[in-house]
C-alpha cells in the first residue's frame, strides 16, 4: 500500500512504528491540535494495531497510514482517509512537530487527496480543523479546499470541548 508523495511516502504501520509513532502522539505539542489527547506507548500500540486491523478488512474503508521521508522509513507523522456515505471520505493528519514547517503535511494531505480522487474515486473530502490551528487551514487552502463552516463543540480535548472549522475538497475542483 506504499503511496509516493514525493517529499513523503505513505505505508501502512508496522510494529516497528511504534517509537516513532509514540513520539508523535505523545508530544502535546501536536495533540494540542488533534481530536484526541496526548497518548503514552501503549496508546501508541494500541493507535498502530487498530489502523493495522483497518488495513486487513476487505473492502478498506479506512486508509490510515504511516508517512515516512522520502529518503527513510522513519515515520514524521500519519495521514488518514476515512471512508463514510456515498464516495467521500474525510481527510486527517499530523506531523511530529520537529518536522513542521517543512511541506511534511502538505505532501501527505496532497498524496492521500490524489489517492482518493483517483484510485478510490472519490467525489468529496472533508477536513475539520481546530479554529485556532491556522498552519492547518493553510495547508487544506492550499490544495483547494474550501470552508463551510464552523461545527460547535464538535471535539472533546485537553479537558474542554472545541469547534471545529469545516474545509471541502470536490472532485471537479481537485
Amino acid at each position: 500500500m506504499p503511496l509516493d508523495g514525493g517529499k513523503v511516502r505513505l505505508r501502512d504501520f508496522s510494529e516497528n512504528d511504534l517509537d516513532d509513532v509514540a513520539a508523535i502522539i505523545g508530544d502535546d505539542r501536536v495533540t494540542h491540535w488533534l481530536a484526541f489527547d496526548s497518548r503514552n506507548r501503549e496508546g501508541a500500540a494500541s493507535m498502530i494495531a487498530a489502523a493495522m486491523d483497518a488495513a486487513r478488512i476487505v473492502p478498506r474503508t479506512e486508509f490510515y497510514l504511516a508517512s515516512a521521508g522520502s529518503s527513510t522509513d522513519r515515520v514524521i507523522g500519519f495521514g488518514r482517509l476515512a471512508l463514510g456515505g456515498i464516495r467521500s471520505a474525510k481527510l486527517g493528519y499530523a506531523i511530529h512537530a520537529d518536522h513542521w514547517g517543512q511541506g511534511y503535511a502538505t505532501a501527505t494531505a496532497r498524496t492521500l487527496v490524489e489517492f482518493g480522487f483517483g484510485e478510490l474515486g472519490l467525489h468529496r473530502i472533508t477536513a475539520a480543523v481546530g479554529p485556532e490551528n491556522q498552519r492547518s487551514a493553510r495547508v487544506l487552502e492550499r490544495l483547494g479546499f474550501r470552508p463551510e463552516g464552523r461545527l460547535r463543540d464538535h471535539v472533546h480535548t485537553n479537558g474542554a470541548w472545541r469547534d471545529s472549522l469545516l474545509y471541502s475538497l470536490l472532485e471537479h475542483e481537485h
